[in-house]
């Protein structure tokens, strides 16, 4: 007991009965400080989590922001289809290219030629049942008193687009027939590009409009005819 051990022993005792009998409690030092350390680690992982949260919120934001800005002409045009609002005016008559029967017959051909060579189509696809095609064509480019019934290369290239897939002209290939006579007419007047210098219609926007020009019922045509000439319009 008189050893320095037992000394310091007497101490520590002594100090915790008198925290015991003057405070009621007595506080472990050592074991506080790890708990202090503890939750400072804590905090500091609770800190590092609110940050991974906070960015990753702020990722979502801008996500979200982006598609809205990216997708608001489309958003402005699904708005008014659903209102009955799509207009027909601001259209672009600086026709460069008129309808051609014999340049649009053999730009058929040339599809066939690559779609066979691809395994992506017979003998029959392409081949004129009768002599509707021709029809078609003529009326793309009629005039009525010397003025164009469809004065604009956005109407143009509706009328092309949705009368070759209706008109089912040939044994086979009309909705990829309509589809590329559409792309390859706007190309022919250089109004397939937006002012980014992007082509205004996709793969997959193609595709929407040639089985929804195929789906539509007969008393839905001039609805999916304004619908397709706002889409290739120019917006100012």
């Amino acid at each position: 007991m008189k050893s320095p051990v037992g000394v310091e022993f007497r101490k520590w005792a002594n100090q915790k009965l008198k925290d015991y009998l003057l405070k009621g409690y007595s506080i472990n030092t050592e074991l506080l400080q790890k708990e202090k350390r503890a939750v400072a680690k804590l905090q500091k992982e609770m800190d590092a989590l609110s940050q991974q949260l906070f960015d990753r919120q702020a990722v979502l934001t801008d996500g979200l922001l982006s598609i809205i800005s990216h997708y608001s002409r489309s958003f402005d045009l699904l708005n008014r289809y659903d209102k009955e609002d799509l207009t027909e005016s601001d259209l672009n008559e600086s026709i460069i290219y008129v309808i051609n029967t014999q340049d649009v017959r053999e730009a058929v051909q040339q599809l066939k030629a690559d779609l066979m060579s691809r395994g992506e189509a017979s003998e029959l696809f392409g081949n004129e049942k009768d002599n509707s095609f021709e029809g078609i064509l003529g009326s793309i480019s009629q005039t009525v008193f010397g003025v164009l019934a469809y004065p604009s290369v956005e109407e143009q290239a509706a009328q092309l687009l949705y009368s070759i897939i209706k008109g089912h002209s040939f044994s086979d290939g009309n909705k990829r027939i309509g589809s590329f006579i559409f792309v390859w007419y706007l190309e022919q007047n250089d109004y397939h590009l937006n002012a980014k210098g992007e082509r205004k219609i996709s793969d997959n926007t193609l595709v929407a409009l040639a089985l929804a020009v195929a789906q539509s019922m007969p008393d839905q045509r001039d609805t999916i005819l304004k619908l397709i000439i706002n889409l290739i319009k120019d917006t100012k």
